[in-house]
């Protein structure tokens, strides 16, 4: 009898075997179905197993095609990118590519989908990503491009998703791609969007990411998921050549007396609640313990007030806002983005200094026209809370600075990729504004630990 692979809910399945007969690694038996059975992911395992044991199968998982045409647009690679080709290909076609923000992680995905001329699934983290992405994969091979999310399902051998529409279609969209590129990977471990991964049988897959590190530790996992880190470039390899020469500026602001006093009077009761319930904020469950002890008392009620407001003092201290205004006029001829912590502090900055803001609740035709306008200089500066921190290209910015942030080693590299898109005598500088002896000068310290700060 010939064995049969077949393609299953986000599972393989091997038809054809005994129960107890010998089976490549990773399948199960499922007595309901009465196969051998293993997640999508190690299909590529199962089918080189089987032919190394000179099995024969017919195999009716693959639904995936060799894409008809290659690239139809061809830009010349640079070396690092070539030898960041070299590498994936070398390493069977599974791997993860850490290059900075700017060096060109999406013309490296192209190459390697032309490499392959196999159906390919791009995941990205966000719509704004999806249609560049869809922008950048017409183009370059000239054909249709499909797109799943916000509303579409469009299913083609060229496919766009998100993270979050990849994770609700896997299971039935799992044979249809040979190649997975996993746009900004590190958003991949986290236990939803990993399950995406498992159900889909494409045996080759790309990861891109400026920083795969999580604070979770769960980076680990993209071995199992996509495989290897097969190559890596820094920011500091690529500047001056690729990349922007750049520099840095820590700046560290005091509070008044008054504003002193306020911060430590209501830090230190947020303190006493914390240690008296026992809660470790360093822990991975310590916020979410203490929003919920704090909503069982008035005390609690009080201590998060009080959490609240020894964060606003830090974050939007005045002597921040009074440097941002010497910033800006220092920089008046540059594109300057100002990067905000939280929305409450990017609208005091944009109301104080009149400056168009970009947060999460900004409509998509709203952003896309003050990125423009940014862009071809009506405007000399926007301030956003988060939303830029991520795979957006903006060319012309030269100036960051970082009014507040949190201690993501990831957030800050990514802020200051913003900056790096090389220019013809473009030379950009990060500035970081930290209100002394609060604990922003933990987090300072906890986000500059990357190479390019060093």
């Amino acid at each position: 009898m010939t064995a049969i692979l077949r393609f299953a809910s986000g599972t393989v399945e091997l038809h054809g075997f005994a129960a107890d007969a010998p089976v490549p690694a990773g399948l199960a038996w499922d007595a309901r179905s009465a196969c051998h059975r293993a997640p999508a992911i190690a299909y590529a395992d199962i089918v080189r197993a089987l032919t190394r044991g000179q099995v024969t199968f017919e195999d009716q998982a693959r639904q995936y095609t060799v894409l008809e045409h290659g690239a139809q647009v061809r830009r010349e690679p640079r070396d690092y990118q070539r030898d960041a080709l070299a590498a994936w290909t070398a390493a069977g076609g599974r791997g993860v590519v850490v290059l900075p923000t700017g060096a060109g992680k999406s013309q490296l995905a192209t190459m390697a989908i032309d490499a392959k001329r196999r159906s390919t699934l791009v995941v990205a983290p966000t719509l704004d990503l999806v249609r560049q992405w869809y922008d950048l994969l017409r183009t370059t091979f000239a054909t249709e491009v499909g797109v799943i999310g916000g509303g579409a399902y469009d299913v083609k051998p060229l496919t766009v998703t998100t993270y979050d529409s990849a994770y609700l279609y896997m299971e039935n969209l799992g044979a249809k791609f040979g190649l997975v590129v996993f746009d900004e990977v590190h958003h991949l471990p986290s236990a939803a969007y990993a399950t995406a991964a498992r159900f889909a049988l494409a045996p080759f897959r790309l990861g891109l990411t400026a920083t795969p590190e999580r604070t979770d530790g769960r980076d680990q996992v993209l071995d199992e998921l996509v495989g290897p880190i097969t190559f890596r470039k820094e920011i500091v390899d690529l500047a001056g050549e690729f990349l922007a020469d750049y520099d840095t500026e820590h700046v560290e602001v005091e509070l008044a007396p008054a504003e002193r006093a306020e911060h430590d009077s209501e830090r230190a009761l947020y303190r006493s609640f914390v240690e008296k319930n026992g809660i470790r904020m360093s822990q991975p469950q310590g916020w979410s313990t203490f929003i919920m002890m704090s909503a069982r008392s008035p005390e609690g009620r009080r201590a998060m007030k009080a959490y609240r407001r020894q964060r606003e003092l830090s974050f939007c201290a005045p002597a921040k806002l009074e440097f941002v205004e010497h910033l800006l006029a220092r920089h008046a001829d540059g594109r300057t983005l100002l990067f905000t912590q939280d929305n409450a502090t990017c609208y005091a900055v944009s109301r104080r200094f009149l400056i168009p803001a970009i947060t999460h609740q900004t409509k998509v035709k709203e952003r896309s026209e003050l990125l423009a306008r940014f862009a071809d200089g009506t405007y000399g500066a926007l301030v956003t809370s988060k939303v830029l921190n991520e795979g957006v290209d903006i060319p012309a910015a030269s100036v960051a600075i970082v009014i507040s942030g949190s201690g993501s080693v990831r957030e800050h590299v990514q802020r200051l990729g913003r900056i790096l898109r090389p220019q013809a005598g473009k030379r950009a500088i990060l500035y970081e504004l930290v209100t002394a002896a609060t604990a922003e000068t933990f987090t300072s310290e906890r986000r500059r630990e990357h190479v390019a700060y060093r």
